[in-house]
């Protein structure tokens, strides 16, 4: 695990909350309901090559695969 994989995760979920209007605790367990806590580590060495705003993009089509319902 790279030492800013954490960081990263986290300004993700930060980066999820604000654009959905979330408190960073809501965007957690939702991103972790609907496996896009999951996403991101599993992805990060792809992931974190992007922005942020795409990393988000990307867990929105995360999420809905997996039941979520943001759009």
């Amino acid at each position: 695990m790279s030492k800013y994989q954490i960081p990263y995760t986290n300004a993700c979920i930060r980066a999820f909350g604000r654009r959905f209007k979330m408190t960073t605790k809501d965007a957690f367990q939702y991103l972790y309901r609907f496996k896009g806590i999951a996403f991101l580590i599993e992805f990060y060495e792809i992931e974190h090559l992007q922005s942020i705003e795409d990393a988000v993009d990307d867990l929105v089509v995360c999420c809905q695969n997996n039941g979520g319902y943001l759009a």
